[in-house]
């Protein structure tokens, strides 16, 4: 009896009820652009600043004025890349040195060279 009367709504231009694969489809559409905007509002930004990161403190070197991720300023005095260390002179009067993590390097302000050439 059932087939019957879906088979009549059939002919008579009814829709069928919707089936598995149809809620399936609508999810995916509705899923889709919310991965979209969370991968271009939220990841790739996030990376592109990673990178950025990632190349300042490759470009560290000797004589470059530095802020740590603790607020202390200081001059590179040594870097060691592969030790992933570097030594920050805080103060000249008392010669006080701190070692560092490279990572604990949060901006890099200027370079006491390119000073000097102004």
């Amino acid at each position: 009896m059932e087939n019957v009367v879906w088979n009549t709504l059939f002919l008579l231009g009814e829709k069928a009820p919707p089936g598995p694969m149809d809620n399936l489809t609508q999810m995916l559409l509705l899923i889709a652009p919310i991965g979209f905007l969370f991968y271009f509002l939220l990841i790739r930004p996030q990376r592109r600043e990673q990178a950025q990161r990632q190349a300042m403190l490759d470009a560290v070197k000797k004589n470059d004025r530095v802020l740590t991720a603790g607020g202390i300023y200081g001059v590179v005095t040594n870097v060691h890349k592969e030790a992933n260390e570097i030594t920050i002179k805080v103060d000249e009067a008392t010669n006080t040195k701190l070692r560092l993590t490279l990572g604990s390097i949060a901006r890099v302000l200027s370079s006491d060279s390119s000073q000097e050439n102004k």
